[in-house]
């Protein structure tokens, strides 16, 4: 696989190369703005909020306040409640989210790591470039790092973790940048953890687990 720059970004899409992430952004939202992942617009997303940074933080205080208020009006009507107060935080496990997957919680109450490795459409990717580089609080890559990943929270499933990477991948197919991999019976689509086949919407990760993701299309 072609490597990124560096000094630089490297546009996947077109192979131009940018001096600063900033340039970089600006010529994906520019010229490849339909065709950008997840996580990419999200990067573009908040190189377009810096404008109205000042208009945030005007409001930012009043913002914070008002959800503290709730937080704290909440926290106090369950308190109130007993067995049922401790009922309602039960109820908090397994919630899932828009998607469909298992959130995780309780972040920041864990840390441990493991590893990964993931090849699809015959590229292996380098999630120690910048747009995998800390997507989540509860799973990510940091310090330029692209095999080793960072938990910090519980029931952190592996098709939550790689979805924050814009890697959507089920109990049968991968899906990257918009090419879904094991819909059709001569492509290959294989996750496993520590050489086992498992289902990513389930299985939570642990300590010292060996992701492995191969994904290919026909022929």
């Amino acid at each position: 696989m072609e490597g990124e720059s560096d000094t630089g970004e490297r546009c996947d899409y077109c192979g131009a190369t940018f001096d600063d992430e900033e340039t970089y952004l600006r010529h994906l939202r520019d010229d490849h703005g339909d065709d950008l992942g997840p996580i990419e617009q999200r990067r573009v997303t908040e190189l377009d909020s810096d404008d109205d940074a000042p208009t945030v933080a005007m409001y930012g205080g009043a913002v914070g306040a008002l959800a503290i208020g709730v937080l704290l009006a909440y926290l106090l009507f369950f308190s109130g409640g007993g067995a049922g107060g401790a009922g309602s935080a039960a109820d908090t496990a397994g919630t899932t989210d828009a998607s469909g997957l298992t959130q995780p919680r309780a972040v920041g109450s864990v840390h441990y790591h493991g590893t990964i490795n993931a090849t699809i459409g015959g590229q292996e990717l380098d999630f120690g470039r910048q747009r995998f580089q800390l997507q989540a609080d509860a799973f990510h890559f940091e310090n330029g790092e692209g095999e080793r990943w960072h938990v910090h929270a519980e029931r952190v499933t592996l098709a939550w973790a790689m979805q924050t990477l814009g890697i959507d991948v089920t109990n049968g197919t991968v899906t990257f940048r918009g090419t879904t991999y094991g819909d059709e019976s001569d492509e290959t689509a294989r996750v496993t953890v520590n050489g086992e086949s498992v289902r990513p919407t389930e299985y939570v990760l642990k300590k010292g687990d060996r992701i492995r993701i191969v994904a290919n299309a026909s022929g």
